[in-house]
């Protein structure tokens, strides 16, 4: 059984927002879809409405020839469709077969039936999982492989798959890209959405491309080229984060010297790890995700304590200092999670402007807060940072993730900070927003600021980096020049495949 779904004339209105208009498009049974847009194209929005997360406010959906009206994801569910979000909604401390189980304990039960419900469907598609691993055991990709797992459970026909390789290395694209393959020979039928324009080229059948809440254009990956794509998406050339000058001085901004991490178990997150950030220069970190480095991050911030080891600002000793201290002596961080440690959703931008600089100038004015300061730099950072927004007024929320991320970028670099801190700056924006935070990025270097850089890009940590470490099971285990590394490379390094 497999299933046709048909968009049509679909439009979504905000408050001063037209989030769609007139948005259509034709997913074929048995095939990889791909949906490609800037931030803000209205894609997210467009997802939610066939997911029934939100309704429209005009237009059809067509499932098999015949109208339908999902008032929820249950109702999307009920029809064959599935949606895996770009954040994962797994339960660590649960188990493959007790995650797929939650909300869906009607269909097979929670024992022998699911069991083997689920061992079908993972070695029919080559996922490889077991129904009584335990999801914290699992890396990402294999979590994943679980989220799909689990709408494939529940019968989804068409699924959709937002962002779904942000976080992979090129092993494990290539691994998800087969069982892809495996579900579309299967009869199903995949929405891949992404910004990562050679992986839509390398797996879809069809390709739809948005631009401001509607859709502009088809393209046929079979004779399609990245260029092209990124033209009709944003209407500029693709940008490349390649970086020719060299900036790096002899003085080290930043020093860690021996550090190990233990979690509240006592186990070892990072182990003995020595790296130095010079002023101007760009260190990248490249990892699996699990493998340290967010408590690299964390313990530089302040976020996490040392068990050992000393870490140096400028020459001073942190190790022990709060994140308002550190942040205090020049430091700007650029979180991975944007929603949990980055902004406050239902503030407004010129509230988002003070957070992790409420006791500096401008947004202080003596001992107490300086609103009209804050609203005057949260200006100043929309448009020297190209945030699309109504206004400084408008909550966190209502902005696309890409210029979330742009403020986000803007207002750590405000404050002529020492060091940038950035973890995965670009995860989840499209081509436009991407090319601005690598231009700010070298930007920052070239001004002499040390730059820490966590990415899950390769092509981004090779292209802006002047020193790549590999981090694996929490220890630095090799160093890469990046104008002689290749994706592969680092890609083999970071799962043990081979070292420096």
């Amino acid at each position: 059984m497999t299933i046709e779904v048909e968009l049509a004339g679909i439009g979504k209105r905000f408050p001063g927002v037209i989030a769609n208009h007139d948005v259509s498009l034709r997913i074929r049974p048995g095939t990889v879809h791909a949906l490609i847009g800037e931030n803000g194209a209205g894609k997210s929005t467009l997802m939610k409405i066939l997911y029934g997360v939100q309704p429209a406010d005009e237009g059809t959906i067509s499932v098999d020839g015949q109208h339908r009206s999902f008032a929820s994801p249950t109702d999307a569910i009920e029809v064959g469709i599935g949606m895996v979000f770009q954040h994962f909604m797994l339960a660590d401390n649960l188990t493959v077969l007790e995650n797929i189980v939650l909300g869906a304990e009607k269909l097979h039960g929670i024992g022998d039936g699911a069991r083997t419900r689920i061992k079908e469907i993972s070695a029919r598609f080559g996922f490889g999982l077991e129904p009584d691993q335990l999801v914290e055991r699992l890396g990402v990709a294999d979590r994943q492989r679980v989220e799909i797992l689990k709408v494939l459970y529940r019968g989804a026909e068409l699924i959709i798959l937002d962002e779904p390789t942000a976080v992979l290395v090129p092993q494990e694209v290539d691994a998800l890209f087969s069982n892809l393959r495996e579900l579309v020979a299967d009869g199903c039928s995949v929405l891949f959405i992404s910004h990562k324009l050679d992986e839509v080229l390398a797996i879809a059948d069809d390709i739809t491309v948005m631009r401001r809440g509607t859709t502009v254009g088809t393209a046929d990956p079979r004779t399609a080229t990245k260029h092209q794509l990124a033209e009709l998406m944003v209407g500029s050339e693709l940008p490349s984060p390649e970086t020719s000058e060299r900036t790096v001085t002899d003085q080290v901004v930043l020093a860690l010297d021996g550090v190990t991490v233990t979690d509240d178990l006592g186990r070892d997150r990072l182990t003995d790890v020595s790296l130095a950030v010079h002023r101007g220069e760009v260190v990248g970190i490249a990892g699996v995700e699990g493998n340290g480095q967010t408590e690299l991050v964390e313990v530089v911030m302040g976020m996490l304590r040392a068990a050992s080891g000393r870490i140096t600002l400028d020459g001073q000793d942190i190790t022990r200092l709060s994140t308002r201290k550190v942040r205090e002596l020049g430091v700007g961080f650029v979180p991975e999670d944007r929603h949990r440690h980055g902004l406050v959703l239902d503030f407004p931008l010129w509230e988002n402007r003070i957070l992790g600089h409420q006791t500096k100038p401008p947004v202080v004015k003596g001992p107490l807060l300086n609103p009209a300061g804050a609203r005057t730099d949260a200006r100043r950072i929309v448009e020297e940072f190209d945030v699309r927004t109504p206004g400084i007024g408008t909550t966190a929320r209502a902005l696309s993730g890409g210029n979330q991320q742009k403020f986000i970028v803007g207002r750590e670099m405000s404050g002529d900070p020492i060091l940038l801190i950035a973890s995965h700056p670009t995860r989840g924006v499209d081509v436009g927003a991407q090319a601005a935070i690598w231009d700010h990025v070298r930007a920052a270097r070239r001004e002499g600021l040390g730059v820490l850089l966590v990415s899950a890009d390769l092509d981004e940590l090779i292209g802006l980096s002047d020193r790549i470490e590999v981090v694996l099971r929490g220890r630095l285990t090799g160093t890469f020049d990046p104008s002689q590394v290749t994706a592969q490379d680092l890609g083999a390094a970071m799962t043990g495949g081979s070292a420096a």
